[in-house]
């Protein structure tokens, strides 16, 4: 049971973690990730707060006072309830946590979509994103088995990363190139301050406010597209802003909601854009011709 005592105090929530961690039970686990829950509720409605006007016949310190205490009332009975979705997405995430055994990885949870073999043609496992017959089965055959690696240490779908990756290059169409050649960034991962391996400049379109903005950023270059996916795999597994996707498993849609909310891309639509992908005729064309692209025997 969540406690009203614990709403607005960081230690009292630590101490529920490491309780939750020490018990292994459900109650617990939950209690925790309504507790963080609540206290997010109270930062956002202080937040929203601070956008009206403090200057009004009726404002002084005391109502200031008494509307932090109701806006803490309000995260707390919310979060006792049905709450916004953030405590189901954390209860998930670290109760797969701790049932996970060091070493061992978790299996691509497929969704309701054709199978693709992980045996693919040789022939069609090249690094190149300069081939005239950039198909979407092309595509596939070339990443899959990279895919299949990726979401096997994140416990998702391959499926969605390869339509990830679709969406990013438009289908390896317009993969970053730099002075070295092909980069092999197919989901156009920017490089940070602690990125010391090569980098490609590229112009990008960013969404501020809701607007498109061209921008020009530094982004990470690979020497395959297995870097790639590893690098991608890592990004995800070491940022807890992305423990939300990646609790959704083969749910492609909360996994690909989950970035969004996580921040992966600044466009409000970069969810169903990937979704758009999963649910193309190229892209169901693209895995159910790789299969039948298999050598017998």
């Amino acid at each position: 049971m969540l406690s009203d005592a614990l709403a607005l105090n960081p230690q009292g929530l630590d101490g529920l973690r490491l309780q939750a961690k020490k018990d292994g039970g459900k109650e617990s686990v939950r209690a925790a990730a309504q507790q963080f829950e609540a206290y997010f509720m109270q930062m956002m409605l202080r937040s929203m707060r601070q956008t009206l006007s403090q200057d009004g016949p009726f404002d002084s310190q005391e109502t200031k006072t008494f509307s932090d205490m109701f806006d803490q009332q309000i995260a707390q009975s919310v979060s006792k309830g049905r709450g916004i979705g953030l405590a189901d997405m954390l209860t998930a995430q670290m109760q797969a946590s701790m049932e996970a055994k060091p070493g061992i990885k978790l299996q691509p949870r497929p969704y309701d979509l054709p199978a693709v073999p992980s045996k693919m043609p040789a022939a069609g496992l090249h690094d190149t994103s300069k081939d005239t017959s950039a198909t979407p089965r092309n595509f596939v055959n070339k990443l899959w088995p990279h895919a299949v690696d990726a979401a096997a240490e994140l416990g998702v779908s391959p499926h969605v990363l390869v339509a990830q990756a679709a969406l990013e290059t438009g289908w390896g169409k317009h993969e970053l190139h730099g002075a070295e050649g092909n980069s092999f960034n197919l989901f156009n991962i920017k490089a940070g301050k602690n990125w010391s391996g090569a980098t490609v400049r590229a112009d990008t379109t960013e969404y501020i406010n809701g607007k498109p903005v061209q921008q020009a950023a530094s982004f990470k270059a690979y020497g395959s597209y297995k870097e790639a996916f590893a690098d991608y795999a890592r990004q995800l597994k070491s940022n807890p802003r992305y423990a939300g996707a990646i609790a959704q498993g083969g749910n492609a849609e909360g996994f690909a909601r989950g970035l969004q909310s996580g921040g992966y891309a600044t466009d409000p639509m970069y969810a169903d854009k990937i979704m758009r992908v999963i649910n193309s005729a190229a892209f169901r064309d693209g895995l159910t011709a790789g299969a039948t692209d298999v050598p017998a025997g």
